[in-house]
């Protein structure tokens, strides 16, 4: 029989296994296992935002002409990328860049560009303009950069298979 001083019951014999409670294993094992799964869990959380992140900022979404009219106000002055075809008769060189209208159905939008346009810029041709409006209720847009679908060398490669966004004019 075994006691000691600050046991109120003392047991009749040595311990056994069928006297104790609760699992036989070590501490250090349980709390391990714990840090385990919590750094499991940190890591995770990291991928998952880096992942959410570079898909994000991978994704290059433009809107049509007639998309940013339906919510120029929610754009309101906000950098944003915009897709329309050039109207013919619209180009005008000047001394900063080029202005040109871009339109899609009825809409059209008056485009300030502030650079040189690429070398496949034209009348007809679908782009996307990158900059924003002069302010929530104006059709004029500020641009600082011309994105054209495709480059000189697909259009030597591929002769008469690029075409306007209408279909009805072969730009290469």
């Amino acid at each position: 029989m075994t006691s000691t001083i600050n046991d109120p019951n003392p047991s009749s014999g040595p311990a056994t296994d069928n006297d104790r409670e609760g699992p036989a294993l070590p501490r250090t094992r349980r709390r391990s296992s714990k840090r385990l799964w919590l750094v499991f869990a940190v890591l995770l959380a990291a991928f998952v935002f880096l992942l959410v992140e570079g898909l994000g900022s991978s994704l290059n979404f433009f809107d049509t002409v007639d998309q940013a009219f339906a919510h120029r106000a929610t754009l309101g002055t906000r950098t944003f990328n915009l897709e329309g075809d050039v109207v013919p008769g619209s180009i005008r060189p000047t001394a900063v860049g080029t202005d040109f209208t871009i339109s899609e159905g009825r809409n059209k939008v008056a485009v300030a560009n502030t650079g040189s346009p690429p070398q496949l810029f034209q009348v007809g041709i679908a782009v996307v303009v990158v900059g924003h409006f002069t302010s929530s209720r104006s059709s004029a847009f500020v641009s600082h950069q011309i994105l054209v679908k495709h480059s000189e060398n697909y259009c030597a490669a591929n002769p008469n298979r690029v075409k306007s966004q209408s279909g009805n004019k072969v730009l290469c």
